[in-house]
């Protein structure tokens, strides 16, 4: 009902702007028009006394009693016509405003008619958000959660879905609130602890703080598998400047992990981005005269593990190229075919193999 009533306003509104300039006729000079012919004749006389006094000459004495004659002549034509409008256009106007009156509504109506949704009913928010949820969109199903922690605070289930989503979300400090309130009302486990702990790491800008150190501690005190927590704490050793210790927990971590983890390959990734940098600082500690044999020891090492358990296209790319760049260019050919072989299932990966023997001009010459 109030929408039709925002509705009347309007047309009225609009009908009201059409309807006012048309209301008002040709404003006359005068108020009324006895006024106007006794200013005329006043005007008529005073040129006379000009004439006598000889203020002006004959020529321009004709043409002002010839002006003042035209206009006391309009001043008494206009006197049985109230402000100078004629029959006539007293018509036109009635008829501009009965034709703006009809119109604009008929003309709204029949817009809304085509393009609005009339036979829709209402949908308020609160009557949707009583709906079946089942029948509701996320963001809906998702203001309805919200709505409810709003009224009941202590609700640690609900507290415990809507975490994951601000953390998704990236609405970090939203998420450790959630999580921490989660926590607080509830019972906590493994899952919602590591979550606090890495909300507060997200919220902090990826530092390890001490508040998240110790809810990723109780996880894994709950479950000393948890994959979150034991991979944020194993990101806090590195911040604390324990590399090795880092390492080493990164690598017990895919120990453990299962052959379908999604999670694993970005581990993987972050354990060899560690391997690098630690290989790196550890070789630039060295004499000049032992960095060559400590690189060298590295890419050994690197193709002896590649060559018992296999490996992804960039640690095999990593090791041909240090391979080329040590000038062991057999060894590079040898680990090219080895790394053709490993991942023959891959055709990606087998285009950009022989890219890259072609840049590094691997590839064996016709005899």
């Amino acid at each position: 009902m109030l929408i039709w009533i925002i509705f009347a306003i309007m047309t009225g509104a609009a009908i009201f702007a059409l309807l006012w300039p048309l209301s008002h006729g040709r404003a006359g000079a005068f108020a009324d028009a006895a006024d106007a012919k006794s200013l005329y004749r006043a005007q008529i006389g005073e040129i006379e006394r000009d004439i006598a006094r000889k203020l002006i000459g004959p020529a321009e004495a004709e043409a002002a009693r010839a002006e003042a004659a035209r206009r006391l002549l309009r001043a008494a034509g206009d006197e049985g016509s109230p402000a100078g409008e004629t029959e006539s256009s007293l018509r036109r106007r009635r008829a501009s405003s009965a034709l703006a009156l009809s119109c604009v509504p008929l003309l709204a109506l029949l817009v809304y008619g085509a393009y609005g949704s009339p036979d829709n009913p209402d949908q308020p928010l609160s009557a949707r958000l009583q709906d079946d949820p089942s029948k509701q969109d996320f963001a809906l199903s998702f203001a309805r959660i919200e709505a409810h922690l709003a009224a009941a605070p202590t609700d640690a289930k609900g507290w415990a879905i809507v975490a994951p989503i601000y953390l998704r979300e990236g609405r970090y400090d939203d998420a450790a609130r959630a999580f921490a309130a989660a926590v607080r009302y509830g019972q906590p486990d493994t899952e919602t602890l590591a979550g606090l702990g890495e909300a507060r790491i997200m919220a902090a800008g990826g530092v390890v703080t001490e508040e998240a150190r110790a809810s990723l501690a109780e996880a894994v005190k709950l479950d000393p598998k948890n994959a979150r927590a034991r991979y944020f704490l194993a990101l806090a050793k590195e911040q604390d400047g324990d590399g090795k210790g880092a390492i080493t927990a990164l690598r017990d971590l895919l120990a453990d992990a299962a052959p379908d983890a999604r999670w694993a390959q970005g581990v993987r990734r972050r354990l060899e981005q560690m391997e690098a940098d630690a290989g790196r600082n550890a070789i630039a500690a060295l004499a000049p005269a032992d960095q060559q044999a400590a690189i060298r020891a590295m890419v050994d090492s690197l193709a002896e593990r590649l060559k018992a358990d296999g490996g992804t296209l960039a640690e095999w790319t990593r090791l041909i190229r240090s391979q080329t760049v040590l000038g062991d260019k057999a060894a590079a050919r040898e680990t090219v075919a080895m790394a053709r072989e490993r991942l023959s299932q891959d055709g990606p990966a087998l285009t950009a193999l022989d890219v890259l023997a072609g840049e590094l001009a691997l590839k064996e010459t016709a005899p």
